[in-house]
Order: structure tokens, then C-alpha cells, then sequence
């Protein structure tokens, strides 16, 4: 399947909130693998595509991304997965919660979501409930939410986007038209699209994104030249070699583009055209830097040395 034919949704959300859970009643199948534990080697990021309504729908479950009980180590290795497995951008993330109280701990979640995606990434994003059940008789959660005014203002600022699920519960056949995930879903499907049309057709990127994105088509073009595998294959191997340490990469281009752009500064054509090629040449010398300051040093010489300029 090409890349450009599939929808990409990112899970986001705390450790037991039914990340892993919503992604199988999205499938309707037991795909991902429920994980009640804390961020450890067995529980990274996990990438899974199906066709769903006719679509072919790939969902990123990233488990324990935002826990802050697991090692510092493991943590960045897991947010890195996490990045590699949206290349190159998710249509729509759903930050899941459960329908309970609103606390610190959740709201650090999202204050993480935005520090590493960006406030921009609202934008892209809907709100999804789970344990459904706990709500009131008669309640939808519209409800749930107004009793709360902080958690109304972050469904605002995600442009009012919010569902509900029971992952447990609503799979039987009630006949109830709003406590049923079929119903959900599809609501949740609709949902992704609409956020899609809000912004152009375009998928959700950032500096982290667009580095990834970079090396992988670096690879691929390294792969297609050496072997002759499927296009899926080349990309798959592709993927697999992006490093450890993407804030290296990320400050390496950076470098780049700020020394090429200052070379190139004769024209804003030119300085534009240097910063281009600088980021590119800073990305690919801090490939081989061990620290970020490796990575500076590496990324500034290779853009003072190279052809910055048409």
C-alpha cells in the first residue's frame, strides 16, 4: 500500500487510560496488545493498518510516551518510535481519557502533548473518552465535559472534537443509538476527516517530523539503488535505520540552515536556497555526532564546506 493512501491516527494518552483498547475497537479485532505497565523495551510504540470503512486506516498506539514513571532513557527511545512510526505525519491524533476527574496528572499529559508536538497539534486532535459506562444516566459526554472548566476548554481548543467509548461494555447490541461503539466509531472515522479538510488535506508535521521524514527518504533512495525490494519493503528497512538521538539530528540541521542561510545572504533567494541546502547538509553530517555539540561542529563545517550556494 502507498503511504499516500493511508489515514494515520496517533493514540495519545497515560498508561491505563485505553489507548491499546480503543485501537481494537477501531479495528474491530484484537490487534494491539493491552499493556497495564509501565514504559519498558516491551511496550514501544506499535503501528497497525487494517481497512476500516473502506479506508485504509493506520492507527499509532504510543503506549507509555507521556508516563513519567519510566526511566529518562527509555522515555526518549519511546517518544523517538513514536515519531519514527508517524512519519511522515498523522492525519489526527485522539488523546484519550477516561470518563473520571480531570487531574494534574492528566493535565500534564497534555501540557507534555503540546511541549513535544506543538500547541498546533490541537488542530489535528479530538478528544475520545473511554470507560463510557461511568457516565451518568441520560448523560452523552457533551455533558461530562461542561461540568468541568478546564476540561472544556481543551475540547475547545480542539475545535470541540470529543467522543466516547466503552471498550468493555458498548460492543453488545443495546439498540441504544449513543451507547455503542459501532456508532462511536464511526463518528470517531467522520471525525478524522473532518479535521483532515480543516487543514487542506495536509497531515500534521514538526521539526522532529520533518527530520525523520528526511532520513527515511535518504535511506530509501540508498536501498532502491543497491536492492530491488517491493516499495513497502524499502520503506519498512528504511524506517528501521533511523537513529537513536533525533534532538541531534534536529540541532544538526538547524545548524545547517542557519549557516547556509548566512552564506547564501546576498538575495533572500539565495538565502533561502543556502538554508535549504545547509539544513540538509548539517542533517546529514550530525548522523554520525555522538553529542549535540558533536552535532553543532559536525553540521557547521559541513555547511561552511559545502555548496550553499546556486
Amino acid at each position: 500500500m502507498d503511504v499516500s493512501d493511508e489515514q494515520r491516527i496517533v493514540l495519545l494518552g497515560k498508561t491505563g487510560s485505553g489507548k491499546s483498547s480503543l485501537a481494537n475497537t477501531i479495528f474491530g479485532e484484537e490487534v494491539f496488545k493491552i499493556n497495564h505497565s509501565s514504559i519498558s523495551e516491551s511496550s514501544l510504540s506499535q503501528r497497525e493498518t487494517r481497512s476500516v470503512d473502506g479506508r485504509n486506516l493506520t492507527v499509532i498506539d504510543s503506549h507509555s510516551v507521556f508516563d513519567t514513571c519510566g526511566s529518562e532513557v527509555l522515555l526518549k527511545k519511546e517518544m523517538e518510535r513514536c515519531i519514527t512510526e508517524c512519519d511522515p505525519g498523522p492525519h489526527g491524533f485522539l488523546i484519550v481519557l477516561k470518563v473520571e476527574k480531570f487531574t494534574q496528572q492528566e493535565k500534564d499529559v497534555i501540557k507534555e502533548i503540546c511541549e513535544q508536538f506543538s500547541e498546533d497539534a490541537l488542530k489535528f486532535a479530538a478528544i475520545v473518552f473511554t470507560f463510557g459506562e461511568q457516565l451518568p444516566d441520560g448523560w452523552r459526554i457533551e455533558d461530562f465535559v461542561q461540568c468541568n472548566e478546564e476540561l472544556s476548554s481543551l475540547v475547545k481548543n480542539c475545535g470541540g472534537r470529543c467522543h466516547v467509548v466503552d471498550n468493555k461494555y458498548w460492543n453488545r447490541n443495546t439498540g441504544d443509538i449513543y451507547r455503542n461503539n459501532q456508532i462511536q466509531v464511526a463518528e470517531i472515522l467522520r471525525t478524522i476527516d473532518k479535521i483532515s479538510e480543516a487543514n487542506g488535506g495536509m497531515y500534521y508535521t514538526n521539526e522532529m517530523l520533518q527530520a525523520v521524514k528526511k532520513h527515511i527518504e535518504i535511506e530509501e533512495e540508498k536501498i532502491r539503488q543497491s536492492t530491488n525490494q517491493s516499495p513497502n519493503d524499502t520503506r519498512d528497512r528504511a524506517k528501521s535505520t533511523v537513529p537513536n538521538g533525533l534532538m541531534i539530528l534536529i540541532v544538526g540541521s538547524a545548524t545547517g540552515a542557519m549557516v547556509g542561510a548566512f552564506r547564501g545572504n546576498s538575495t533572500p533567494q539565495d538565502a533561502l536556497y543556502g538554508a535549504l541546502k545547509g539544513s540538509q547538509l548539517g542533517y546529514i553530517a550530525a548522523a554520525e555526532a555522538k553529542t549535540v555539540v558533536d552535532a553543532i561542529l559536525k553540521a557547521a563545517q559541513a555547511a561552511l564546506l559545502g555548496e550553499c550556494k546556486k
